[in-house]
């Protein structure tokens, strides 16, 4: 780790992070998923009520991944962050 500048170790370690919790996320969505389709077929078949859940849910979960795995912080990440910070600054020392 000593050959890593703080910035590198920081923005790994933040990428682990959400890594991990897109994987939680998923794992709770299927776990959840499954017990909700259990509930509805025994209690009632005729009104597959799950299926909102499964869609919604599934909707975010997908959201998720590409923010992490596609997109990769590119809308709204770190670069534009420097960039924003970087024009602000100039922007207050003009004045």
């Amino acid at each position: 780790m000593e050959n890593y500048d703080k910035k590198s170790y920081y923005n790994a370690k933040k990428r682990v992070k959400e890594v991990k919790i897109f994987y939680r996320s998923l794992i709770s969505y299927i776990i959840i998923n499954i017990f909700l389709f259990i509930i509805n077929l025994i209690f009632s078949p005729g009104f597959w009520w799950f299926l909102f859940v499964v869609v919604i849910w599934g909707i975010f979960i997908v959201l998720q991944f590409l923010r992490i795995f596609v997109f990769k912080n590119k809308i709204f990440g770190e670069d534009w962050e420097d960039k924003k910070i970087k024009e602000y600054m100039d922007k207050d020392k003009k004045q």
